[in-house]
């Protein structure tokens, strides 16, 4: 055999040998990868189980049957609420309440934020008050009544997360990218005074996150609210643009820790679709209003006539009939038990 023969010979076997190689490890990076994914599915199917927690209901009383959210449009409460050792309450007041309506056609959200000094009715007392003591009333269940009856659209889940589950679910995400409106020193998720804000466009951590979300000394809280709407279209765009795989766990392991939803893990799986495109359209929308100092005690009064207005919006985006709250003072009219 000539020399050249040979070295073509010995080069060719060579090639074999390392497309070989590569194809074991490419097989091989697959079956880790195909595992990993198991494994991560199987941890969120743990951490959904850990954070489900269902209220005696039979779906929403508005509904004349239990929704699909693979198929139907479907609306979700957000509840933030502290309940920390710092506030010792076996049901803390809501920091923020927030109702999605989800339009499974277009892949649509409107984002409704209730500011939390709102004066309204509360079934579960039988008088109005402040929608954030709702939950301090009645837990989820008496802030989904609430929400129901002030805007007679259906909630169909809640969700449920304290200040843990926010930073920890932040920081999970890498940070999220938001516009601090102003400079100051704010409270932590202890009370305490160590988080400094700066202004600007910027990445935050999730205790710095937190902090603006409850910022409300230099503003309202109408800003309040449009602050933590912005606050989560970022950590929704966030997780929709994710390109670590391993961020993942820590997301599930933050949810599965620190969040209560009657969402089952299947309800989750299908949410996930508005997803997978990116993340989708999201209309924010603020219940307008005014100040009120006449009862002694501060209250936000919202604005009945653009209060209908968002109930026929929020109404159609769900495939309803367009018709506002009822109106006709059955919910009484005197404000009763309030505190500030």
């Amino acid at each position: 055999m000539k020399r050249s023969e040979y070295r073509k010979k010995q080069s060719a076997s060579r090639k074999k040998t390392i497309f070989k190689v590569l194809g074991v490890i490419v097989v091989a990076a697959l079956i880790l990868a195909g595992t990993y994914a198991v494994y991560l599915y199987r941890q969120a199917q743990i951490a959904a189980d850990g954070a489900f927690e269902s209220i005696d209901r039979e779906g929403s009383k508005l509904r004349e049957e239990k929704v699909e959210p693979y198929e139907d449009n479907v609306s979700i409460l957000f509840i933030g609420v502290d309940d920390s050792e710092v506030r010792n309450e076996s049901h803390s007041r809501s920091d923020a309440v927030m109702l999605a309506t989800l339009n499974n056609d277009d892949k649509s959200v409107k984002l409704v934020s209730i500011p939390r000094d709102s004066l309204v009715y509360i079934p579960e007392v039988g008088y109005q008050d402040k929608i954030t003591h709702a939950h301090a009333f009645g837990g989820p269940q008496a802030t989904i009544d609430t929400v129901e009856e002030l805007l007679d659209v259906p909630v169909d889940y809640y969700v449920k997360m304290n200040f843990h589950a926010f930073i920890d679910v932040v920081d999970a995400l890498g940070g999220i990218t938001v516009d601090v409106p102003y400079e100051r020193l704010e409270k932590d998720e202890d009370d305490q005074y160590t988080i400094q804000l700066e202004p600007g466009v910027q990445k935050l951590d999730g205790r710095h996150a937190l902090a603006l979300a409850r910022t409300r000394m230099l503003d309202n809280d109408v800003e309040r609210g449009k602050r933590q709407q912005m606050i989560l279209e970022a950590i929704m765009d966030k997780a929709s643009s994710v390109s670590t795989v391993s961020r993942y766990g820590d997301v599930i392991k933050a949810i599965g820790d620190n969040m209560a939803t009657d969402l089952a893990f299947d309800d989750m799986k299908a949410l996930a679709a508005y997803m997978k495109d990116g993340k989708p359209a999201i209309e924010a929308i603020t219940l307008q209003g005014y100040d009120d100092m006449t009862t002694g005690a501060y209250y936000w009064r919202l604005d009945e006539e653009k209060l209908e207005e968002t109930s026929g919006l929020l109404r159609s985006h769900l495939g309803l009939e367009s018709e506002g709250p009822d109106t006709d003072g059955e919910d009484g009219s005197e404000a009763g038990g309030a505190s500030t």
